[in-house]
């Protein structure tokens, strides 16, 4: 028996046991080109978690920036409905002063009524509104809304705002209301 058993260590150490996943042997020989690429493997998969990871903080600023300029759009523009509507009230005010300033009877009432108009525009001036500036200067489509054309007095004024129906407004320098004006041709 002896014999027998030394013949199968002798087989047994001149075997590949790489070669024949069948025979049991004692000692693995580990492939170093597989450990290789696995690391490899590993490593890639870390370098696009890493990208994933790099990406997904970058948008999520992204979208911290954009809700807070909306956060403030909003705030800036909270009372545009309110002060859209005013501006009906504060055209007929325009209107009943230059009807007062051309009646010469009461002058108690005259002041009373400018006092109120003066403090209505003040109050709108203070939250953001400003009168949009359009007699003669030219006409912008993104700007005033022409109701009619006339003929230009002079060459100068072909292309301009000659005269002003209803003025434009702006609130916190965005447009809430086009002029509405005659374009001299």
């Amino acid at each position: 028996m002896n014999e027998k058993a030394n013949n199968n260590k002798a087989e047994n150490q001149n075997m590949d046991i790489n070669t024949d996943e069948n025979i049991s042997g004692t000692t693995h020989l580990n492939d170093p080109v597989a450990e290789t690429s696995a690391l490899e493997k590993i490593n890639a998969e870390l370098e696009e978690s890493k990208d994933k990871y790099l990406r997904l903080a970058a948008e999520f600023d992204n979208f911290k920036r954009r809700n807070a300029k909306e956060k403030i759009e909003l705030i800036q523009t909270a009372g545009r409905d309110i002060i859209t509507d005013l501006l009906d009230v504060l055209d007929d005010c325009e209107r009943a002063q230059k009807q007062i300033e051309t009646t010469e009877n009461n002058v108690g009432v005259k002041e009373g009524v400018l006092l109120v108009f003066n403090k209505i525009r003040n109050t709108l001036q203070a939250r953001g509104l400003k009168v949009m500036e359009s007699v003669q200067t030219d006409f912008n489509p993104d700007l005033h809304e022409a109701i009619t054309e006339i003929p230009a007095a002079t060459d100068e004024l072909k292309g301009k705002v000659v005269d002003e129906i209803i003025k434009g407004y702006y609130l916190n320098d965005k447009i809430i209301r086009h002029a509405k004006v005659v374009v001299g041709k």
